[in-house]
């Protein structure tokens, strides 16, 4: 959760609820989306706290905070919206047809991942043979827990945004097999491979994704499997896999190479007609990444690269495991309305790093929700929560920042909660 300004996103939102019911065609395409906005109060709020303000959590001259920073309660804003532009399939003959894909999501009225498409994409279909995707789309890692496991129970960025997984892929291929029946069910199976991006010769990048989505009456089994080498070592499960470093020109200094990736699985189960129960578990493994000196900026800046793990700027980096959990419920009490409560787990890592970078912290995040649906696609909500941390210190390896997903610094609060209100519009 981000703590923003407030944009002028509210009104734009509540414009496209009276102005728009459903997806557009325009000739051959169509477009639909959503917009959303959310507004809170949190405890524990210190978005200045960092000595160095903005610099990556795994440099250790980030671990220092500012002295004499005051945090407490605060308000916030932040507004999102994603439209997407398709095509219609276009039939080509002997059973084959192709569509494509043009997506960007604004954050706060700004590009979300500057330099990053979310769909930019085409795909060529067949009854017989499955789907051939090509270019740039999320992963399954990333976009099957954000949605609807994490968006279902107030999860979203703590579940899917964290983890030693990558969300983005920009210069990739996914094969899709055609729908199978086993025992009963439904079992689809893709295969994505990613080359990353452009001018790596050293450290060439190379990621690979399986994801297999069971369906069998009221249970909805999804698993995932990826492993990547040589993207930017994070544990920001939302990233954009492109190359080790920014700058493909520096890869020769680069000493080591870096391998991160995640086996998760994810279930749903419809109970009844009123109530669902989601769970999810992730096993995280990174290789870590030694810390190279990459030369100066045109201020005299020293320019680094991205380290992970590491015991200090001169010594090795270290490989780390941990476990993830998350576990909701959704209940509809009327026809439209509905609660939910939910919780993720992050947990301790295993490692041979003596020196303390997070690996001892946990973190435990548990929400409440209501919903209600105004009409089809427009809804209003509210939400709260509150975050736990097992210790004041650095924060798990699976978080991406110290202050990630709550705006709770785990070095300065050990714990924190909050609450608000939001609509949503789909289109």
């Amino acid at each position: 959760m981000k703590y923003i300004k407030k944009t002028n996103f509210f009104g734009l939102m509540l414009l496209a609820a009276h102005s728009l019911s459903h997806a557009i065609d325009v000739g051959p395409l169509t477009i639909n989306g959503f917009v959303k906005v959310e507004t809170s109060r949190a405890s524990n709020q210190c978005s200045d706290c960092q000595l160095v303000a903005g610099e990556a959590r795994h440099r250790p001259w980030a671990d220092d905070l500012a002295a004499g920073k005051s945090y407490g309660t605060k308000g916030g804003n932040v507004s999102l919206a994603q439209p997407y532009i398709g095509t219609k399939e276009f039939d080509l003959g002997q059973g084959f047809k192709v569509k494509g894909l043009l997506s960007q999501r604004w954050r706060d009225g700004k590009v979300d991942i500057p330099g990053v498409w979310y769909e930019k994409n085409a795909t060529v279909l067949h009854e017989d043979y499955g789907s051939l995707q090509i270019g740039a789309f999320p992963t399954r890692g990333w976009s099957v827990a954000d949605f609807p496991y994490g968006t279902k129970f107030g999860v979203a960025d703590p579940w899917a945004s964290s983890g030693a997984g990558y969300g983005l892929l920009t210069n990739a291929v996914r094969y899709g097999l055609p729908l199978m029946d086993v025992n009963g069910g439904d079992l689809h199976l893709e295969l994505t491979y990613d080359q990353g991006g452009a001018g790596y010769v050293k450290h060439k990048p190379q990621f690979y994704e399986v994801y297999a989505k069971y369906v069998n009456g009221p249970l909805i089994l999804d698993a995932t499997a990826q492993s990547a080498t040589n993207g930017m070592p994070m544990a920001w499960g939302h990233g954009p896999f492109k190359g080790i470093t920014n700058d493909a020109s520096k890869e020769n200094l680069i000493a080591e190479g870096n391998k991160q990736s995640i086996v998760m699985l994810m279930s749903r189960y419809q109970m009844n007609a009123k109530t669902e129960v989601l769970a999810g578990v992730r096993f995280n493994r990174w290789s870590g990444n030694k810390a190279t000196w990459l030369g100066q900026d045109a201020q005299g800046n020293d320019l680094w690269n991205d380290m992970f793990n590491i015991s200090s700027l001169t010594g090795p980096s270290y490989s780390a495991t941990s476990t993830d959990f998350s576990l909701g419920v959704v209940y509809k009490f009327m026809p439209k309305w509905s609660v939910n409560t939910g919780v993720v787990y992050l947990g301790k890592a295993n490692t041979s790093n003596s020196v303390e970078r997070g690996q001892s912290n946990s973190m435990m995040l548990n929400t409440l929700g209501v919903g209600y649906e105004i009409e089809p696609g427009f809804s209003v909500y509210g939400f709260g929560g509150m975050v736990n941390f097992g210790h004041k210190g650095l924060a798990p390896l699976s978080m991406p920042g110290h202050a990630a997903f709550t705006g709770v610094d785990s070095r300065v609060a050990k714990s924190g909660n909050w609450a608000g209100v939001g609509l949503v519009y789909t289109f």
